[in-house]
């Protein structure tokens, strides 16, 4: 993020005019390896063109006070890649966290990763925490950055933190609930996804955020990620904002309550 910093807070348009904006948006950042391809490109220049799309949805989220972004950085299914693109894609994930971090900072974002650790090298795992702990106390956007990360993962990990409890005799098997398996998941202190951005055409959900994305809008569309921007997520908030979301409930009983409101 080298040619502009983000929006301060006092420089954010109000957005008081589209009432229905989504307060977390979830986005699978799919087709870098495709632009590069159109354009006679090792894979390696889609990802690097890939980073910069980030920035500015980053940047875009800022400003229009989305409260939460994540992406899907890098798939527990991502390491059967070709060794030499998961090391590129490791070394372009480090590089970027020194070079971004301190105008994240600066511009009262906070960073936060969920996923896996264990597999990353030692320099890797420590840039993650020093990103995480200089951005803690931040206010503005939340940027969640999924990284060795898998919603079966997810959902494994706390069905066995929770069996842990049984078994100390801290937790009682009847008393596990959806709620309880909720609050054992990967940031259960922030808002589920409102939206979920998927780029590229694909039509799938790809093991991202299984239990967190029960009820959020789906949004596909068939650009690339290098070339998703400011205009793209207009789009797709436009979509959301002229969507009536229900959450099982019938259409009449949402009339009623906005009349009883």
């Amino acid at each position: 993020m080298q040619e502009k910093a983000l929006p301060q807070e006092n420089q954010i348009r109000s957005d008081q005019d589209q009432p229905n904006l989504p307060q977390h948006i979830a986005i699978v950042m799919d087709g870098n390896g495709r632009w590069a391809k159109k354009r006679f490109l090792p894979r390696v220049f889609g990802h690097r063109a890939g980073v910069e799309a980030v920035r500015r949805v980053v940047k875009y989220c800022a400003s229009k006070q989305i409260k939460v972004l994540s992406i899907f950085a890098f798939s527990s299914e991502n390491w059967r890649r070709p060794e030499q693109e998961v090391g590129y894609l490791m070394n372009l994930f480090l590089t970027g966290l020194e070079r971004e971090i301190q105008l994240l900072h600066e511009n009262n974002v906070r960073v936060r990763f969920i996923g896996n650790r264990a597999n990353f090298d030692e320099k890797l795992i420590a840039k993650i925490a020093e990103a995480e702990e200089k951005t803690r106390h931040n206010t503005g956007l939340t940027f969640l950055i999924a990284v060795d990360y898998g919603g079966q993962w997810d959902i494994c990990e706390a069905v066995r933190r929770i069996a842990n409890e049984v078994e100390a005799g801290k937790l009682k098997s009847d008393e596990v609930t959806s709620r309880t398996i909720a609050n054992y998941l990967s940031f259960a202190d922030l808002p589920n996804p409102d939206l979920f951005i998927r780029t590229s055409g694909e039509r799938r959900i790809s093991n991202f955020m299984l239990w967190q994305l029960a009820y959020a809008e789906l949004y596909f569309t068939d650009v690339l990620w290098p070339d998703f921007d400011e205009k793209e997520l207009d789009n797709a908030l436009f979509d959301y904002a002229n969507r009536e979301r229900r959450f099982g409930l019938s259409g009449e009983q949402l009339n009623e309550r906005h009349d009883a409101s």
